[in-house]
């Protein structure tokens, strides 16, 4: 990809007119981002019995929120991909691009391993039926590929399911059949893919942009919650924008979402911990 590519926890990575966006508003974002987080802890602190109290620089922050979403908009920022794939799988990823979802590409998926003799036409016709797609989720699920804007460790319990089954949620997500289930296990292996998602492609312009304002208020010395999100684009992308695959047993796999890639740190860990110290304290 020709884009700029930004990383929404990295403030290295925006660009400058980004930057300047943001820093014109130092003020808004230190002050709401305090009051928020002092509220938060009045909270704790309260009976429950009075109403919780509110944010004066809610609305402007709100009104920022939607300036520098639709800057956003032109932006492509780095998504990241847990699946498990075969070899074969990755090498036309990187062919030919990242294609959407539908019952026809988990058709020809299915095919393509019974073609390779992973498993028989039967079987391939059984996985077929058992797919959410045809079971009344085909509207909800076609026509897109998902990501999420921030490297999680790949020993969460989060993305266990999308790298230990092959086939996607659209093949593993509602096997009943144990035999089934092993087989979809057994499959290619665990793989990580970076890709450059173009925002305009998305639905997710106004996440991308509470994303980057956390990240450049903790560059303040505020303390705001990552803001990681999922998305997901709608139109296949090519393969210039898969940056890269990950692949189990590479140091790279193992090491995502701790101290790769670099300057990446999960701000969300120890963070209810920390408010839990303060509120501890001034119960004393």
């Amino acid at each position: 990809m020709t884009d700029p590519l930004i990383d929404v926890w990295d403030i290295e990575t925006f660009d400058p007119p980004m930057r300047e966006l943001l820093a014109g508003h130092t003020d808004l974002l230190s002050a709401y981002h305090a009051t928020a987080r002092e509220n938060l802890i009045l909270r704790e602190l309260s009976d429950r019995t009075s109403p919780y109290p509110t944010n004066p620089f809610a609305e402007p922050y709100s009104d920022l929120t939607d300036i520098v979403a639709s800057a956003m908009a032109d932006r492509t920022i780095r998504g990241w991909h847990y699946t498990r794939l075969t070899d074969a799988e990755v090498d036309r990823l990187r062919e030919r691009g990242v294609g959407l979802s539908s019952i026809a590409a988990i058709r020809a998926r299915l095919d393509a391993q019974v073609e390779a003799g992973a498993f028989t036409a039967e079987t391939a016709d059984a996985l077929h039926a058992a797919s959410p797609f045809l079971r009344g989720q085909n509207r909800n699920r076609s026509g897109q590929f998902w990501m999420v804007s921030h490297p999680r460790d790949v020993e969460s319990p989060d993305v266990n399911l999308l790298l230990g089954s092959w086939g996607g949620e659209g093949v593993y997500f509602w096997l009943a059949d144990p035999a089934h289930k092993a087989l979809v296990a057994s499959l290619g292996r665990a793989r990580v893919i970076e890709i450059a998602a173009p925002l305009a492609a998305t639905q997710h312009a106004d996440l991308a942009a509470k994303a980057v304002m956390a990240t450049y208020s903790r560059s303040l010395g505020s303390r705001p919650a990552s803001n990681a999100f999922d998305l997901y684009v709608t139109e296949p992308l090519p393969a210039s924008a898969v940056l890269a695959v990950h692949t189990e047993a590479e140091p790279s796999f193992s090491r995502l979402g701790r101290d790769f890639p670099a300057r990446y740190t999960d701000v969300d860990i120890g963070g209810w911990d920390e408010m839990a110290a303060e509120i501890a304290r001034r119960r004393r």
